[in-house]
């Protein structure tokens, strides 16, 4: 059955080639080649480094993909074209050559909403040293993220998030607008 996936992309390094505009471009490309559906593309943004202060900018987007895979699958795919720009996992939250995030399949939670609850909870403190080993769906703190949730507005402004019951815009509308104003449509 084929599925809609939403995808988060950003870099802050390029991959040594090419800088983080171009890097960008060029991982959703490399999507359309492995056979994913390209559906839609929001405008790309300059976003400040989260968490502050710990690099340079970034250049953040949001595509819609559709393909027969799995979420594990789709995520692994993505873990792999990270790997061929060049990422390298050695720092959470640290800077990088290319981050694609598995956002959201439709209105699936996974792996159940009491650990999608346990993941979305986490003090700050805890989220900068722990990671899952599992994945979570819907990404557990995209609601607090406006480099994640600006861009997506652009592609999927209605889609409703299958645990908080939000929209996509009233999660857009729920975040302090300094946070809105650092997103800057390039």
């Amino acid at each position: 059955m084929v599925q809609d996936f939403l995808i988060a992309l950003g870099s802050n390094l390029g991959d040594g080639q090419n800088n983080p505009l171009k890097t960008v471009g060029s991982a959703i490309f490399e999507l359309a080649h492995r056979k994913y559906t390209i559906r839609s593309v929001s405008r790309f943004f300059s976003t400040p480094c989260f968490p502050a202060g710990t690099g340079p900018d970034y250049i953040n987007a949001c595509i819609t993909i559709s393909c027969q895979h799995s979420a594990k699958t789709v995520l692994q795919h993505l873990h792999d074209i990270e790997a061929a720009f060049g990422r390298e996992r050695v720092q959470r939250w640290g800077s990088r050559t290319l981050d694609l995030d598995l956002v959201a399949m439709g209105d699936t939670v996974m792996p159940s909403n009491r650990v999608h609850a346990m993941w979305r909870d986490l003090p700050l403190e805890d989220q900068k040293i722990r990671a899952p080993d599992e994945l979570i769906l819907p990404h557990p703190r995209m609601h607090e993220r406006a480099f994640v949730l600006v861009p997506l507005c652009d592609i999927a402004p209605n889609w409703r998030h299958p645990v908080l019951g939000t929209t996509v815009r009233d999660m857009v509308d729920a975040l302090p607008q300094a946070m809105r104003d650092e997103v800057q449509p390039i």
